[in-house]
């Protein structure tokens, strides 16, 4: 079984169509097992019961950020070794410094292609 087969991803983005744009590159790459949540705290209590490899999740979310949700995972044990890439449309120098002291693996700017999804996957799991 390939990595594409084995990898889980949690994808999470309180926008529809963001989720969307991110499960389509995921689609393109070939990754097929992943699953969606349009909430920080869901998708952290759905990864507890539920573990995932990677979390692609988007920074600006109401009641709990990317940056939240990252901590959340880190300070959790039955999570806090998952991958985390954020995903962003401005990412501010401050952000980037705060989200690599909580233990970010890789950061991926909005719009993106499905190639630049795939070569950030990759830095965080390896060759798909």
């Amino acid at each position: 079984m390939s990595l594409k087969d084995s990898l889980r991803i949690m994808v999470v983005d309180d926008m529809a169509t963001s989720r969307g744009l991110i499960t389509q590159a995921l689609d393109e790459i070939g990754i097929k097992n992943y699953l969606t949540e349009n909430d920080g705290s869901k998708a952290l209590t759905r990864m507890a019961s539920s573990p995932v490899h990677l979390v692609l999740s988007d920074f600006n979310m109401p009641n709990m950020d990317g940056l939240a949700l990252l901590k959340a995972v880190r300070q959790n044990r039955a999570t806090q070794k998952i991958g985390f890439i954020l995903v962003t449309g401005k990412p501010t120098p401050d952000m980037v410094t705060q989200a690599k002291q909580l233990g970010l693996n890789n950061m991926i700017k909005k719009p993106f292609t499905s190639l630049a999804m795939k070569q950030c996957i990759e830095s965080v799991v390896g060759k798909l």
